[in-house]
């Protein structure tokens, strides 16, 4: 018997990650590549495929090992056709047949969803959110992206863009959440107090190391996260919001912010009973929940398999 493996892939505007994964959804191997080397979309295309010929390649096998290939990509995403409909950060996207392009280059079954998406489906099956049943999970990297768990099924809305929350920023919209705690925004501010350019990682440590200046940039972000989460909370009444990406890593201070503003804000019932989390799974979460669609989708659809 052939023993099966699935390729999980996340694209961010920062990083392309591609792993291989087991059917247990464990990672056996992991690359990562800088997404800002490869600014053509064609380009980016066949550093993908690329990409995928060398990890199996790597690691010994062949196309009869592979279940299928998962993608979290940072858009609006037509999971049925799938066509990605644009990138908000990445330039050259619209109306792309991606899952028809990599199939016929490929000849595996493909399946692509919003990244977020794919985010808040590890952290429901595998992560901090296992076990409920209405979950919101959020990822905050160069952009902000959500997932919905309703009634233990991850909620898409009707054209497959559910999930966004949130002035204006590269995706087109004018109430969008990047605009005040995406990565950029939270390093131009960084820059502004310490007169240097600080990376995210070490705003954080200097967080935890009892900085003024970085305490009092977070405890802003939390409070702007917690504002945001107020309405989501009161409207989906959910069991837990999930946080992760690498504004999460700010940790005790941007979460204790954002649960403070929940509960001074929010209808008291609603805001007692939601739990706030750190993701449990990090910076893999996409790459599993990728693994997770691909196993997922196999199983309902078998055709996608000859």
């Amino acid at each position: 018997m052939v023993k099966k493996f699935i390729i999980g892939i996340d694209l961010g505007a920062t990083n392309l990650k591609i792993a291989l994964l087991d059917l247990k959804y464990n990672i056996r191997d992991k690359r990562i590549l800088s997404t800002k080397r490869f600014v053509a979309k064609e380009s980016l295309i066949s550093v993908i495929i690329d990409s995928i010929y060398k990890i199996i390649r790597d690691n010994k096998l062949n196309r009869a090992n592979i279940l299928g290939i998962g993608l979290g990509l940072p858009g609006p995403i037509d999971i049925k056709q799938g066509i990605v409909h644009f990138f908000p950060n990445i330039p050259g996207w619209k109306e792309v047949n991606l899952r028809s392009i990599l199939g016929k280059r490929l000849r595996l079954p493909i399946f692509l969803d919003n990244d977020a998406n794919l985010m808040c489906l590890a952290e429901y099956r595998l992560g901090r959110a296992e076990g409920l049943s209405n979950v919101v999970c959020l990822t905050l990297g160069t952009g902000v992206g959500g997932g919905v768990v309703i009634d233990k099924a991850l909620y898409r809305g009707s054209t497959f863009s559910s999930g966004e929350i949130g002035p204006r920023c590269n995706c087109g919209g004018i109430a969008c959440l990047e605009a005040y705690i995406g990565s950029h925004r939270i390093l131009k501010e960084a820059k502004r107090l310490f007169r240097r350019d600080v990376a995210l990682e070490d705003l954080s440590q200097l967080a935890r190391q009892g900085n003024r200046k970085a305490l009092r940039l977070w405890s802003n972000v939390g409070r702007h996260l917690g504002v945001a989460l107020v309405g989501i909370v009161n409207f989906l009444n959910p069991d837990a919001i999930v946080i992760g990406g690498g504004v999460a890593g700010a940790g005790k201070i941007l979460f204790d912010r954002v649960r403070e503003t929940i509960l001074k804000r929010a209808m008291s019932v609603p805001a007692k009973q939601v739990k706030v989390f750190k993701a449990k799974l990090g910076n893999d979460a996409g790459l599993i929940g990728a693994a997770i669609l691909v196993k997922q989708g196999v199983i309902r659809h078998p055709e996608a398999m000859r």
